[in-house]
């Protein structure tokens, strides 16, 4: 099980300083959570993401139940040992490739829809009854197409939480339907129920003493995030994640956060799900959300951009060969301090992977680092 420890309140927002502790150490909060997808920072080793300052990162039951399989990892003694990663472990139930390979992938969609390309609901409306191309989503679970080979995998609220058991992180999440942005509230409203009766399933389901999250959705309709935030905060979770989509916007994001953060209990941490790009930051730690994974550092540095204090760097490009300076001058980092961006950048344009490490490695460093400057902030009484 976890405990967690509020040491600090702001005065000047939600925001709170806290400690989350593990059977695998503690966490300082708020703090982002790097995203191992199948047991792994893609191009780092788990010494490398230490390296980074992370202090828990989250892996998925989805995809490790395709490969390797959880009997493979449990076989292992679970998926510390299995990545040697000596730090605390979030496991995603399942519930966001709901989302991520049915309505998302056929009308290319994400989580807010703004961020993509700004189109509005019209032609994208997912109305009631509706269901994506390549999954079903039914009452007692989801059956999908595995990207690998085709074959139909069942998972509901009981087999997701089979496999988080035997994959063995510290913090599981209920299994969940992540809505698309364009979900009409007739849908909303019969995935949110559906939603409500799969958290019940996954709490009579847990066998073991990992600590389970509770996931709170209802899209961007208020009494329905309000409705949902009531009913998953009585249940008796450990903490709680905020989930589905966000709207068509950053704004209705933080409508959403409003909505639904001061109904949870003030006592147990709250996860933000998918979410944190550096400007998001400031202002879901303002709202009073403790934890939040993000592929960002790790996707961009793949397309070979790095964030640094003068702003994004495209290290693809020529000019950057003939620049002797490292990445980032204020930076700490391993990158930072031993590379310059002639070097990395003659490496990106190479293809090769090890440009991908050392701009993984820096970019996860910076975040991490900017949010211990929020830490700081929430200290002084200015966030």
């Amino acid at each position: 099980m976890i405990s967690f420890k509020i040491l600090r309140r702001s005065r000047a927002s939600r925001a709170r300083l806290g400690i989350i502790t593990t059977p695998n150490g503690e966490v300082e909060t708020p703090s982002l959570v790097p995203v191992a997808t199948q047991a792994v920072a893609k191009t780092l080793t788990s010494e490398m993401l230490a390296e980074t300052g992370t202090q828990i990162a989250i892996a998925n039951t989805f995809h490790l139940h395709l490969k390797p399989g959880e009997a493979v990892v449990n076989k292992s003694q679970g998926l510390h040992k299995f990545m040697n990663w000596k730090r605390p472990l979030m496991t995603d139930s399942g519930g966001f490739q709901i989302f991520s390979l049915g309505f998302g992938r056929d009308l290319n969609l994400g989580k807010i829809l703004k961020y993509f390309d700004g189109r509005g609901a019209g032609k994208l409306a997912v109305n009631e009854g509706r269901q994506p191309n390549s999954l079903r989503i039914l009452e007692a679970g989801v059956f999908f197409k595995s990207p690998l080979d085709g074959r139909t995998i069942f998972m509901g609220p009981q087999e997701s939480i089979a496999i988080q058991e035997k994959l063995g992180a510290d913090i599981m999440f209920a299994f969940d339907e992540c809505t698309p942005p364009t979900a009409t509230r007739a849908y909303i409203e019969t995935s949110l129920a559906r939603t409500h009766r799969w958290a019940k399933i996954s709490l009579r389901a847990r066998q073991g003493n990992q600590a389970l999250f509770g996931i709170v959705q209802g899209s961007r309709f208020k009494p329905l995030r309000e409705a949902s935030a009531r009913f998953i905060g009585g249940l008796g979770f450990d903490g709680f994640g905020i989930g589905g989509d966000l709207g068509s916007s950053k704004a209705t994001m933080q409508k959403i956060l409003n909505w639904t953060l001061p109904l949870l209990p003030e006592t147990k941490p709250r996860h933000l799900l998918g979410i944190g790009a550096l400007d998001d930051i400031p202002r879901i730690i303002a709202s009073g959300v403790d934890t939040f994974d993000c592929t960002i550092p790790t996707h961009y540095a793949r397309r070979g951009i790095a964030f640094t204090s003068a702003g994004r760097l495209n290290l693809g490009s020529s000019l950057f060969l003939k620049d002797q300076e490292p990445l980032d001058s204020r930076c700490q980092c391993p990158t930072c301090l031993g590379y310059r961006r002639t070097y990395i950048a003659h490496l990106i344009r190479a293809k090769e992977i090890t440009g991908l490490v050392l701009l993984t490695q820096h970019n996860l460093f910076y975040f991490n680092h900017f949010v211990a400057t929020m830490r700081e902030r929430i200290k002084r009484g200015t966030l």
